[in-house]
């Protein structure tokens, strides 16, 4: 990446810069390669933050259905992490995971589990069987203590796995359906959209080398981290995150030389070295140490992320973008890659921070307000549905992380905590689901990448041109909902 002009002293955010566009020879956005280039094996350059409010089971299966990982959080036990890794890898590669419910269950708890997946209906099983569908639509009016079967529909379509996308979705339409079973000897295999079936044309998932969906997670600094790390990798994670807020200390780096440790001796015994990522820093110095330490991935962001209050707080941090584009070259000397932590909120944030050199962008509150987040979706009394978030040094947090303390001990550390404890992250109803955020990232930056000549986000980190604007210059820049 190279500036327009010559680049002002000071640092920079993603508002602060703009891309220029350059001679292209790329004639369609489907021509560029989006697989990261940070060494993780994804096919998007997408991590979903190891927030408690963000990631879990749901998250995880969605999004590396789609070619990025989910982070689960390390504030969840080991056993639970585990269970979930063990959900994922047992999902279905290309197909949702249905809703079931029994025809005896109540129409009121079908509806309450509706909102768990975005394609919008529970399936009623009987015997391992599909016997009908249940959507909001079908329960309008109906007592909530009735049960399904009295209400679902059974004009419900069934395919093969190896249906077609084209024929799944001219099936879908001509019978006025939004989502068909996929049934395998008779059993339930999955479910599948117009959507579904339009995007497994367009995505390519994120599978470990034994064909299933990728899930990593993450450990703190405290306690018996390596035997945490271990038992995380034994229950089969393919990417160990080693995450504090201050990530250039001297415990850090203990640590993460004692986890390198682990992760190398288990490689040597299974023929397979998991990426090790660490973090977070903002500066190439702190790059460098950690990889001396035995990181494979550094993370950079230092207080660019909603729920964070570390800056205002602190007064530590630093812009993200210039942030991004220092470590990021620290990085490549090193042979080595980063994630860019935090700080977008538009899909030109993300294609930004990839040409800055980033080899996956960290995404956490942006896709906190998704039916697929872990949070129970609520309304407010405008009827606008939302989620709640919370930073993962605040007071809940803390309040989650010290479970285990004595009384006093919790609430001294309740007096230090940085970060919002409670935020609204409302859905929005035209992409309430985390894959409509992913189509609309992933066609700004297959757009952005056309525009840089590029067809690859290795050679779009090469061939990148971007220019200083005011405050003036990017608020042209944005849409009109309504005339001035």
């Amino acid at each position: 990446m190279r500036f327009l002009t010559t680049p002002p002293a000071h640092d920079l955010t993603y508002s602060d810069v703009f891309m220029v566009p350059r001679r292209s020879s790329v004639t369609s956005r489907l021509d560029v390669d989006l697989a990261s280039t940070d060494g993780v094996g994804t096919t998007l350059p997408l991590v979903v933050a190891n927030m408690t409010a963000v990631s879990g089971r749901r998250m995880a299966e969605t999004v590396a259905r789609r070619g990025g990982v989910a982070i689960i959080p390390q504030d969840i036990p080991t056993d639970v992490v585990a269970s979930v890794v063990a959900r994922v890898k047992g999902s279905h590669p290309l197909f949702d995971t249905p809703v079931s419910v029994a025809p005896h269950t109540t129409v009121g708890e079908a509806l309450s589990l509706l909102p768990k997946r975005a394609h919008g209906i529970a399936v009623v099983v009987e015997d391992g069987r599909p016997v009908g569908t249940v959507s909001e639509a079908d329960a309008a009016g109906v007592d909530r203590f009735a049960q399904v079967h009295e209400v679902m529909s059974d004009d419900v379509l069934t395919l093969t796995a190896d249906s077609t996308p084209v024929a799944t979705f001219d099936a879908l339409t001509s019978r006025h359906l939004e989502a068909a079973l996929v049934v395998e000897q008779g059993r339930l295999l999955g479910v599948l959209t117009r959507k579904s079936a339009l995007r497994s044309t367009l995505y390519r998932p994120a599978l470990d080398p034994d064909g299933r969906l990728m899930i990593g997670a993450a450990v703190g600094i405290n306690g018996d981290v390596a035997g945490r790390a271990e038992a995380l990798l034994a229950a089969g994670i393919d990417v160990l995150v080693v995450d504090t807020a201050h990530g250039h200390q001297e415990k850090m780096l203990q640590v993460l030389k004692s986890v390198r440790e682990v992760r190398d001796r288990l490689a040597e015994e299974r023929g397979r070295r998991v990426p090790l990522v660490a973090g977070n820093v903002v500066s190439a110095d702190g790059v460098r140490d950690l990889v001396d330490a035995g990181a494979d991935v550094v993370k950079v962001g230092v207080g660019p992320g909603a729920m964070c209050t570390t800056r205002m707080m602190t007064g530590v941090g630093r812009p993200q973008f210039s942030a991004v584009l220092e470590c990021a070259e620290a990085a490549r000397e090193a042979g080595r890659s980063i994630w860019a932590d935090g700080g977008v909120r538009y899909p030109r944030d993300v294609a930004l921070a990839l040409a800055a050199g980033a080899g996956s962008v960290m995404i956490g509150s942006w896709f906190a307000g998704t039916y697929e987040s872990t949070g129970n979706l609520m309304t407010d009394a405008q009827g606008r549905q939302y989620k709640e978030s919370y930073g993962m040094a605040s007071a809940r947090a803390v309040k989650v992380r010290t479970k285990d303390s004595s009384g006093f001990d919790r609430a001294r550390a309740g007096l230090f905590e940085e970060g919002i404890s409670s935020s609204r992250m409302y859905l929005d109803p035209e992409r309430p689901s985390v894959e409509d955020l992913i189509d609309s990232i992933v066609a700004g930056v297959r757009s952005s990448c056309t525009y840089a000549g590029a067809s690859s986000l290795e050679e779009f980190a090469r061939f990148a041109v971007v220019g200083v604007q005011s405050n003036s210059g990017y608020d042209e820049g944005r849409p009109l909902s309504t005339s001035w």
